[in-house]
């Protein structure tokens, strides 16, 4: 490797090698030979989901760390586009530079402006015209399906669910919304009762999507909701293995119960 002078990109250097020894056929790792661009995806959500909880938590050295993991993730998918003639990591930096100078041009050229929302404007105009379109004739459709695609599902909805009720996708008042809710209810119910998985599943996914219209109209997170939810019940969890004296599976549903209660009230009070 040819001497570096410059400290971070002698460190982005020596990943790259790292990565590409890992994946060498003469003395590589197994494993890492093994991978493909498919098999690797669900590292790279995972990894991601790790990043956004240690920027929350707030810590430095956990946030670097996992950066760290994703970017290798981002370096490995090279490697292996590299090894098949595809692309390598100098394009994938080029294209990213050149995009963010192409959306910049009030950065890189000599557009002005006067505040933020121009910039999201100036940004969704050159962003349409790559695709040679304009955002007049934009179809709103393209734009939910790319939402659904690269977005968790939760997200996703909610982000399709509030583009659609800007152009005119929209109830009257929060009773209607609530009315819509009972009916899908009561449609998954049905479909519980009577209808195959796969119908079982449609109906489920349409009363989820009415959740969050409901979430939507009083301006609440799902995604967050449904995190809290999940972290108050690991937390009554761990208290309950703190005073248990054998394994969960042990102690009859009653017991599991009574202590579940007793966990939920002693977080309560703290």
């Amino acid at each position: 490797m040819a001497e570096n002078h410059n400290p971070t990109l002698a460190a982005l250097q020596e990943l790259i090698d790292v990565v590409a020894k890992l994946r060498s056929p003469d003395g590589g790792c197994p494993w890492d030979l093994a991978q493909t661009p498919e098999s690797l995806t669900p590292y790279i959500i995972e990894e991601a989901y790790e990043v956004v909880d240690a920027i929350q938590t707030g810590d430095k050295k956990a946030i670097a760390e996992e950066l760290g993991d994703l970017l290798l993730q981002v370096v490995l998918q090279a490697q292996i586009a590299s090894e098949k003639g595809d692309f390598t990591l100098k394009e994938i930096a080029e294209s990213i530079s050149q995009k963010l100078i192409r959306r910049h041009p009030h950065v890189f050229g000599d557009v002005t402006v006067e505040n933020v929302d121009e910039v999201r404007q100036n940004w969704e105009t050159i962003k349409a015209a790559e695709k040679g379109e304009t955002l007049e004739k934009q179809k709103l459709s393209d734009k939910l399906d790319r939402y659904r695609r690269s977005l968790p599902p939760l997200n996703a909805a909610m982000k399709i669910s509030k583009k659609a009720a800007a152009v005119g996708f929209e109830w009257n008042n929060i009773e209607e919304v609530w009315d819509k809710f009972h009916e899908e209810l009561g449609e998954f119910q049905q479909a519980l009762a009577e209808e195959t998985q796969e119908r079982q599943e449609s109906e489920l996914g349409d009363l989820l999507f009415a959740i969050i219209q409901l979430a939507r109209w009083h301006k609440l997170d799902p995604s967050a909701g449904l995190q809290g939810t999940s972290l108050r019940f690991i937390q009554r969890l761990q208290k309950m293995e703190d005073v248990i004296d054998r394994p969960l599976t042990n102690y009859s549903l009653e017991e599991l119960d009574a202590l579940w209660q007793q966990a939920k009230a002693k977080l309560a009070k703290e």
